[in-house]
């Protein structure tokens, strides 16, 4: 799920076929405890790139994104913190995420449907993607995320490569800009505030 703009825009996409097609660099595997802790704590939202013209133009109202995951590897869940910047307004969300860990997807319910996209990991730890509707020409895309709001060269050609491969143009590309971020305020009083909860409960303990 393009985590942040993505999720938005899963809501528009057909459910995707968990054995869809992936380039060389990429991998779809079953997701493990380890792939978890992986892709667990802060990530940023880079870029993304959706076939259907409908569904890219929501991807690209997203100014700057960066969101949280905490993977429960009991429940097979993973709580989504996502902090989105759009039409110059800082957005939040809290929600949760279903993880399938034989198909290699994460899912999560948008209108009464849930919505499932492929969990592509790279060689880099520092990076994944999020692949979507990967066999349905008209619904494909991409979504790219790094552990720091500053993506090397070598990061963004893998992206790039990952485009290429599946089919589409750089051109249908949208990218973020964390210098437009208007979200870290909201950010720094959300962890004050599970600050004081976590002192909080250890007083009473």
């Amino acid at each position: 799920m393009a985590l942040s703009w993505a999720l938005a825009a899963l809501s528009l996409l057909p459910l995707l076929d968990a054995q869809s097609p992936v380039c060389a660099n990429l991998t779809v595997e079953p997701i493990t405890n380890a792939t978890l802790d992986q892709i667990s704590g802060k990530w940023f939202c880079i870029a993304s790139a959706f076939h259907n013209p409908e569904v890219n133009q929501i991807a690209g109202t997203l100014q700057a994104g960066f969101f949280y995951m905490e993977p429960n590897h009991t429940n097979d869940i993973v709580l989504l913190r996502d902090y989105q910047t759009i039409g110059d307004k800082c957005v939040y969300n809290s929600s949760y995420l279903k993880v399938q860990r034989e198909n290699g997807t994460l899912s999560k319910y948008e209108s009464g449907e849930e919505q499932f996209a492929d969990l592509l990991l790279t060689k880099d730890p520092g990076i994944f993607m999020f692949g979507h509707s990967l066999k349905d020409e008209q619904n494909k895309g991409l979504s790219f995320y790094t552990d720091k709001p500053e993506v090397t060269e070598e990061q963004m050609r893998v992206f790039h490569e990952a485009i290429t491969c599946i089919g589409m143009q750089k051109s249908e590309i949208s990218y973020t800009d964390a210098k437009k971020d208007l979200c870290g305020p909201l950010d720094k009083q959300h962890k004050e505030e599970r600050q004081k909860e976590k002192e909080g409960d250890t007083a009473l303990g």
